[in-house]
């Protein structure tokens, strides 16, 4: 969640300026507060603020904070409100730290450093390890030795970098669960991701595993392993994808983003050739993930059974491994995020791993993350860098992919996939008309989306969308079900956003929007062309492309995307940094 900017600069430079170069490409991890901290002249000057970076900013600019070695960091709050005493970087004596994670002993360890005398002023779980560093500096420890005495206490997550008063050239890094990557160039940085440390000019980056360290003195760096033994970690060259080249001529990341779909999926289909042999013995697919990627690994769900004929389940990754569920033997496990660092997900692969013999898929977004170093072979998404905390683009080229495994042993629709991209722009170029639509709904306080087979994930993908920037509760239901129960919330006020393209299930859907029109007046269709001629004429309609059945999952979810975005835009909200979430969640 939170993001981590360490760097170790030359003897006189001020790494201030580039500390908040790098928070500003972390900042999609978490703006609930900011802050920084710098060795100079023996002290360690602190400066922190609550919401964006840009109060942090504004405080650096009226400052005369300086020092050529500083740690910076974005929070999203776990322990402790989002207030300025709660920022970090955290301070005890002569130490100041930045976490990311969660120390889920830190009651115990608190109530011991009490009794030791150490008090606290925060409401952080990251405090703890503060004290526990700066005990064993006062009690003569090296910076490292410091570290590893709290490497071997503390438990739960974290990714960290600490600096000391007494130490002025040293900074000490740490990972267990959550992403750490040491970055060379002009200068040593510590980052929680490439991104950051790439724009301030790292061109190479060692990642650092779980369990393992480093200690950087000036310009020499040396490294770890869980075992304390030293290592020598691959250097790799740090690829300009990593980059984000921003906004560019759009308001937001997410309408760039969003734009930017054809393209993401026209480089997935051509980077991604999934073989059927890959299928050859399995009994059954078992699929984990989170979120976003839950919904189109729930797409996947149909697609796999009926194109691969081979039983597919679909699990939430945070509740998987906490059933103690049983695996059968020939299963294949994919894991489907983003990041590549989804905790959650990364648990639930580990619980495979030693409960089954299973091989490990992964689709990720992301080389060289941590799901992508563990899994037995992997699949990319060809998004590129996704800056917009509600995912778009990540999400499409996940379905592509897991649409090539599901049509890798049907030719037809394999070289039908590859239209997609042209039929993507077409429908971009509807904006227009739902922009006109997303006027009609901006105020209402909740919303129904119905979709039928593989169109019912959808439907729960465009309700996400809408309640995550717009914060209009809404909700996705098989519309089969809404008789179930939902249909108790419609009336004249109640958007309901119907998916109903022309093909196996329209005759069922049409069916159910009749039902919904007889309770409420606000109800709206996505369809196509067979569906403007046979659905009833009264409806507000968005017309889509006419398509392959098996398509539309991919397609219809980029109007969704488009209306959450331009209702959301309506109401005034923070479209890219939506309230209370982040980018990346690794944290249980």
């Amino acid at each position: 969640m939170c993001g981590i900017v360490g760097i170790v600069g030359r003897p006189g430079e001020n790494v201030v300026g580039k500390i908040i170069s790098g928070l500003e490409k972390l900042e999609y991890r978490g703006y609930d507060s900011a802050g920084l901290a710098v060795v100079h002249d023996g002290y360690i000057d602190v400066l922190r603020a609550v919401g964006k970076l840009q109060n942090l900013k504004t405080k650096q600019e009226g400052s005369k904070i300086y020092g050529n070695i500083g740690i910076g960091h974005t929070r999203w709050a776990t322990h402790g409100k989002p207030t300025e005493n709660n920022a970090h970087p955290i301070r005890s004596g002569s130490v100041a730290v930045v976490h990311n994670g969660i120390v889920e002993n830190y009651k115990g360890l608190r109530f011991d450093l009490q009794k030791d005398g150490y008090v606290f002023e925060t409401d952080t779980d990251t405090e703890v390890i503060a004290h526990l560093l700066q005990r064993k500096i006062a009690q003569g420890c090296s910076p490292r030795d410091a570290l590893r005495s709290v490497q071997e206490i503390i438990e739960g997550s974290y990714a960290l970098a600490a600096i000391f008063m007494t130490f002025p050239d040293t900074m000490v890094a740490a990972r267990y669960r959550s992403p750490l990557v040491i970055g060379f160039g002009e200068d040593i940085c510590v980052g929680s991701d490439i991104g950051a440390i790439a724009s301030i000019a790292c061109s190479e980056v060692a990642y650092l595993e779980d369990g393992e360290c480093a200690e950087i003195i000036g310009n020499e760096v040396s490294f770890f392993d869980a075992s304390f033994q030293p290592i020598s970690p691959k250097r790799q060259k740090i690829s300009p994808g990593f980059v984000s080249t921003g906004k560019g001529e759009y308001a937001h990341h997410m309408l760039k983003e969003i734009m930017e779909q054809p393209s993401a999926i026209r480089r997935t289909i051509l980077s991604n050739k999934p073989d059927g042999r890959m299928f050859d013995g399995v009994s059954r697919i078992l699929i984990v993930a989170c979120g976003t990627s839950y919904y189109a690994s729930m797409v996947a769900k149909y697609w796999f059974e009926k194109f691969l004929k081979i039983p597919t389940d679909v699990e939430i990754a945070s509740e998987y491994r906490y059933r103690s569920p049983f695996i059968e033997e020939n299963v294949l496990a994919i894991a489907v995020t983003q990041s590549g660092e989804t905790i959650d997900t990364l648990e639930a692969m580990e619980y495979i791993r030693k409960n089954s013999n299973s091989r490990v898929a992964a689709i990720a977004n992301v080389r060289n993350s941590a799901i992508s170093r563990i899994a037995d072979f992997v699949f990319y998404t060809e998004a590129g860098p996704e800056v917009g905390v509600a995912s778009t683009k990540a999400f499409t080229a996940q379905l592509t992919i897991l649409a090539s495994m599901a049509f890798s042993r049907h030719e037809f629709l394999i070289n039908k996939l590859r239209n997609l991209p042209s039929i993507c722009e077409e429908i971009l170029d509807l904006q227009y008309l739902v922009k006109d639509l997303a006027e009609k709904i901006c105020f209402a306080d909740s919303a129904i989306y119905l979709g039928r087979g593989s169109l019912y994930p959808i439907a729960l993908e465009g309700a996400l969308k809408l309640k995550e920037i717009s914060y209009i509760h809404a909700e996705g239901f098989a519309a089969g079900e809404m008789k179930h129960g939902p249909i108790a919330l419609i009336d004249d006020d109640m958007p309901v956003i119907c998916l109903c393209p022309s093909g196996e299930l329209f005759d069922k859907t049409a069916s159910n929007i009749q039902v919904a029109l007889a309770r409420g007046k606000n109800v709206v269709i996505f369809t196509d062309p067979y569906g403007r001629k046979h659905l009833p004429q009264e409806v507000t309609k968005i017309i889509l492309p006419e398509i392959i059945e098996e398509f539309a999952p991919i397609l219809y979810v980029i109007p969704l995307q488009l209306l959450a975005y331009y209702v959301a835009l309506l109401r005034g909200t923070d479209v890219d940094k939506p309230r209370n979430l982040a980018k990346s969640v690794t944290v249980e």
